[in-house]
């Protein structure tokens, strides 16, 4: 009962702030500020928040999509038969296919979720979940032309990345059994006797993505709710000026990715403008660390995971990510 009335206030608190910022975006257009006396930090806020959804959105409806797919036409057997047994094998595995899909932080939530609601270990779940916002074809391809074509940087997020993630999935194997879901989040299995017809598996399909796509789309409006806050009224030169020697630096530019919640697809182009002032290796973790982990889906796993897990799997992308950076810093 307890957890039915907090879904229903999350879900209400997003729609109100949803209406709230569509009521604002209309007033807005062709008014003065001043005479409706709205701050400008404020219509400020609401373009930011706007431009993080607007950025988010597409790659979630992919996620969910890819999510249905997963529910409706891969069977749990399929699965365990595309995994392996060898712990480390499953974890280089999931990696791996995590690499090749084009799907931002957001998006690979639900997809990571239906995975382990069909069955795959959580430690092949975090796997994809690390690597596929961070390795994909597209996020390699803008971060060489971020960085004026520089094909070092883009290898070395890339390398580095995919041994970080490796890293931390290995860890999760270790520490944690079974799929670390909440309750009610493995609800919604299909289990087939006989396969119905073609078109009536499509149905379900975009049944199921609708409704992954409503599951995660209030907790994605929170998150950019946060997100648009902290860019809109914490001074980013005054956490820029606590980056002071290659420790300090790093650790601020890890904050600073996960503060701002970009895209893994644009925040390249965000890291590149802070090459003058940061170190190669405090940027790596700018470009390593935000598509990892950041506020949005911060507030997406802790809606599907136990919370013990979710704060864990913080704490070890954190102190791994900035440990192999700064062995990193001292080989080079």
């Amino acid at each position: 009962m307890l957890r039915q009335i907090q879904a229903n206030l999350v879900e209400i608190t997003a729609f109100m702030i949803f209406v709230l910022v569509v009521y604002l975006v209309k007033i807005s257009e062709g008014i003065s500020t001043t005479v409706l006396f709205i701050p400008a930090s404020l219509l400020m806020f609401n373009t930011i928040f706007l431009s993080i959804l607007i950025e988010a959105i597409p790659f979630v409806l992919i996620g969910v999509f890819i999510a249905g797919m997963i529910q409706v036409f891969v069977t749990e057997d399929q699965l365990c038969k595309l995994i392996p047994k060898n712990r480390f094998l499953a974890v280089t595995v999931s990696c791996v296919v995590g690499a090749l899909f084009p799907a931002c932080e957001c998006g690979i939530v639900p997809i990571v979720r239906r995975l382990v609601a069909k069955g795959v270990p959580i430690f092949a779940g975090v796997g994809f979940l690390l690597t596929g916002p961070l390795i994909n074809p597209i996020v390699t391809y803008s971060t060489y032309m971020a960085f004026g074509q520089d094909l070092r940087i883009a290898v070395l997020r890339m390398a580095l990345g995919f041994f970080i993630a490796l890293i931390i999935a290995l860890f999760v194997s270790l520490l944690f059994k079974g799929s670390q879901l909440k309750k009610g989040q493995e609800i919604g299995r299909e289990s087939y006797v006989t396969k119905p017809p073609l078109g009536e598996r499509f149905k379900h399909m975009y049944q199921h993505a609708i409704d992954e796509f409503f599951s995660m789309g209030k907790y994605l409006v929170i998150g950019a709710l946060l997100a648009a806050f902290v860019q809109t009224y914490v001074s980013t030169k005054a956490i820029l000026g606590l980056g002071d020697g290659i420790v300090a630096s790093t650790i601020v530019m890890m904050g600073l990715a996960y503060l701002l919640s970009l895209c893994s697809e644009a925040d390249a182009f965000i890291g590149a403008s802070f090459r003058h002032l940061f170190p190669e290796t405090s940027i790596l973790a700018f470009l390593i660390y935000g598509p990892m982990l950041d506020l949005k889906n911060t507030i997406m796993m802790m809606s599907i995971f136990k919370f013990k897990f979710v704060i864990v799997l913080i704490t070890i992308i954190t102190f791994v990510v900035w440990g192999c950076l700064m062995i990193f810093d001292n080989l080079i």
